[in-house]
């Protein structure tokens, strides 16, 4: 079964120096329908002006990956990190039992478009953590976060695996998926068919009682998911 998620049907948040898109209930945007998928709660499609940002606010028993798609995000927390976040890198901050950040546009003069996940973890509390990598994103589907850490991924607290998909133009690939598990689609650019149903930029699909699904490009430009792998 695939039940899809369209761009336009999302909620709105817009603040001046912040447009948001909200996939699921987040700030004054609820909708009982759409409080999120398995552990998967948050999908926020932020665009942040420059020079702008979030001020210094807390977190705490929360996965938190933000991927920049346009611009560079600069990152700093209660442990020390400090960090600036460039397009196409994956940031992972677990929040543990509690912790402070921040994230700003690291220009004065070009926008920063990012889009921040949550995924509630499978153990409360415990150290907060920090992990960011670049990877290698040329194949057609790329785990970039799991469960153990294996293979150089990103290691997050909850059993979910999150795979950054890249089609080249008219490519095919097929997925195989468990029946017993949920997967979600969200298309960052491009168009993403997904058995036969056609996808645009910003839209979502729920997938579920599948153990295959294909997914295929027919444009003439790169497309770009995220696959959520989900308990």
């Amino acid at each position: 079964m695939i039940s899809i998620r369209r761009s336009q049907e999302r909620g709105r948040a817009s603040f001046g120096w912040l447009n948001s898109r909200h996939t699921f209930s987040f700030g004054q945007y609820y909708d009982p329908a759409h409080m999120g998928v398995s552990a998967l709660r948050v999908i926020n499609d932020d665009s942040v002006t420059p020079g702008a940002g979030f001020g210094t606010h807390g977190h705490s028993d929360m996965e938190i990956i933000s991927l920049v798609t346009q611009g560079e995000m600069v990152h700093k927390d209660s442990e020390g990190h400090e960090q600036v976040l460039p397009a196409g890198e994956f940031q992972l901050m677990s929040a543990g039992s509690g912790i402070m950040h921040s994230e700003y546009n690291a220009s004065s003069t070009e926008p920063l478009h990012f889009l921040q996940i949550w995924i509630q973890p499978n153990q409360r509390g415990g150290s907060p953590g920090y992990q960011q990598k670049a990877f290698d994103l040329s194949e057609a589907i790329t785990p970039v976060i799991t469960p153990d850490g294996r293979d150089g991924t990103l290691m997050i607290k909850q059993d979910a695996t999150v795979n950054h998909v890249n089609l080249s133009a008219g490519q095919t690939v097929s997925a195989e998926l468990n029946e017993a598990r949920t997967y979600y689609v969200h298309v960052i650019e491009g168009q993403l068919s997904i058995d036969g149903q056609a996808l645009n930029a910003g839209d979502g699909a729920t997938l579920e009682q599948l153990n295959q699904a294909t997914l295929s490009n027919a444009e003439e430009t790169i497309t770009k998911a995220i696959l959520f792998d989900l308990p």
